[in-house]
């Protein structure tokens, strides 16, 4: 299937590692000018040296919204106006269930919902030229109380309304916005890299009990399923939460 996505502009962030890496390498494989974007700029000009041509980078912190409204700025000065926006900055890491406190609560309400929403809100207008489409990594953990931390599961959870709730708002101006809801992936620096490490027997006891799949899954498996959605193939597709999984929620 031919995706149409050659020379459209692609902004993701938190791409300097993982799958949002994972992403933007296949963004670009498909064509795309793609802006890269995490906060070390000496890792962003590693991964440009090793994409090429069609590639730029802008080192910002997306949970500062005059941040994301720069970056969006320079994105454009560089290749035009955006077609495509991947909200990937996030993370999990945070206190045991029972233990939260006011500032770790904003501090992971920052890194998983409010990084996205700044980053909608900056790039809106440029997207709405484009008639583009967004789309949020969000987790499983947001879906069905898996024993992930409280206000990790809270804050994706946030984040799959937010997609919902902006799907009109943003389709009357020509925005499509879905988001991804992964399993439990395992790449270079994950958690699954270092549980498969620590306890393999462990991981696998797991697998074959929770996931109908039995196995984890891969960033490129993620992405190739970005790509779809932020192509015009998935013209129809909007406010919806793809769970990618394995086959481990229930609900």
């Amino acid at each position: 299937m031919h995706l149409d996505l050659a020379g459209k502009t692609a902004l993701v962030t938190g791409s300097s590692k993982g799958l949002g890496k994972t992403i933007a390498q296949a963004l670009h494989e498909e064509g795309c000018n793609v802006v890269l974007n995490g906060r070390e700029a000496s890792t962003l000009e590693h991964l440009c040296a090793e994409l090429g041509e069609r590639v730029t980078a802008i080192a910002a912190d997306v949970t500062d919204a005059k941040s994301c409204r720069d970056m969006v700025i320079e994105a454009e000065k560089r290749f035009g106006e955006i077609d495509i926006l991947v909200c990937n900055v996030g993370s999990g890491r945070s206190v045991p269930p029972g233990r939260e406190n006011p500032s770790e609560w904003r501090r992971m309400l920052d890194l998983n919902l409010m990084s996205t929403t700044n980053m909608v809100e900056a790039a809106t207008e440029s997207l709405a030229r484009t008639h583009g489409a967004v789309l949020c990594i969000s987790s499983i953990c947001g879906i069905e109380a898996l024993g992930a931390p409280v206000t990790y599961s809270a804050a994706k959870a946030a984040l799959n309304a937010y997609v919902r709730g902006m799907a009109h708002p943003l389709g009357h101006r020509g925005i499509r916005i879905n988001a991804i809801a992964p399993g439990n992936l395992v790449f270079e620096g994950s958690i699954w890299e270092r549980k498969l490490k620590e306890d393999a027997v462990a991981v696998e006891q797991m697998l074959e009990c929770e996931v109908a799949l039995r196995r984890l899954g891969k960033a490129e498996e993620i992405a190739d399923f970005a790509l779809f959605l932020v192509s015009p193939r998935s013209a129809f597709a909007t406010g919806a939460v793809y769970v990618v999984d394995g086959g481990q929620t229930r609900s």
